[in-house]
This record gives structure tokens, C-alpha cells and sequence, in this order.
């Protein structure tokens, strides 16, 4: 499981789901230094990634559909969402990316085709997530 690609219904739009970031970069044909976000599906999972500064613990609890730009440097988003959990319970992590080559509008066609495993249903929407930098003594919204 840890080398496929799962094309799924995330928490915000229809995306690749892998353990295998270099898969989703030959899938998505993007630059290799880019980070992907590495979705969890706990806070406990989350603290083996990265320390969430003290004063912004409470409000990485209590997001939905939100990543963090963590000090480090990488992107996190702890799953409420019911539907993705199933996959990301077994897998603990992954990194999550919308089901499109780079910079292109989504394509269900090529989306089915690059998955190793889909995951119905699959319901279109255009809802990207929120993201906030953390800083150890600020926060800035990015999106």
C-alpha cells in the first residue's frame, strides 16, 4: 500500500493520495523540489512530523479543511473528514495533491488513469483548502 497511488474524495477536492511523493511528482509532472502537504489523520501522528508552537496548538485541534505551513518548513493537515479517514487510518499519513497535472484544470479521464487505486465516490468540488505559515511567534494566512 505504501507505493500506490489512490485516486479519492479528500477532504476538499477529488486528489492523489501516496506515501510516494516521487510517484505523485512523475504523475503530476511538477518540480521535484516542491513539498507536497502530508495529510494525518491525528494530532498524535501529526507530533512524529512537527511541533506545533504552544499558542497555536488549540486552533491546529480544532481546523477543518486547513493546512499548516509548520516552522519546519512542511505543510500538514490534520482529516475530520469521515469519508478520508477510512484511507488515511490504515495508512496513518500521506501526502495529498488534487488529481490534475501541474497547473492544469482537473481531468477525470487522466485522473482514473495515473491512480493505482480509486476510491468511489468521487464528487467534484472547486474547495481548496485554507492555509496559515506558522511561525514561532505569528501567523499569516496564505490562502
Amino acid at each position: 500500500m505504501k507505493d500506490k497511488v489512490f485516486l479519492t474524495q479528500t477532504d476538499t477536492t477529488i486528489g492523489f493520495v501516496s506515501q510516494d511523493a516521487d510517484k505523485l511528482t512523475q504523475i503530476k509532472q511538477r518540480p521535484p523540489h516542491k513539498h507536497y502537504i502530508k495529510a494525518v489523520n491525528s494530532l498524535h501522528t501529526l507530533q512524529k512530523f512537527a511541533r506545533v508552537p504552544q499558542r497555536y496548538k488549540s486552533k491546529v485541534r480544532r481546523a477543518r479543511k486547513t493546512t499548516f505551513i509548520m516552522p519546519n518548513g512542511h505543510s500538514y493537515r490534520v482529516i475530520q473528514d469521515k469519508h478520508h479517514l477510512l484511507l488515511l487510518d490504515r495508512l496513518k499519513w500521506a501526502y495529498t495533491t488534487s488529481a490534475n497535472l501541474s497547473n492544469e484544470a482537473y481531468d477525470e479521464s487522466f485522473a482514473r488513469e495515473m491512480a493505482d487505486v480509486i476510491i468511489e465516490p468521487l464528487k467534484k468540488t472547486d474547495q481548496a483548502s485554507k492555509i496559515y505559515r506558522l511561525g514561532k511567534y505569528s501567523i499569516k494566512r496564505i490562502r
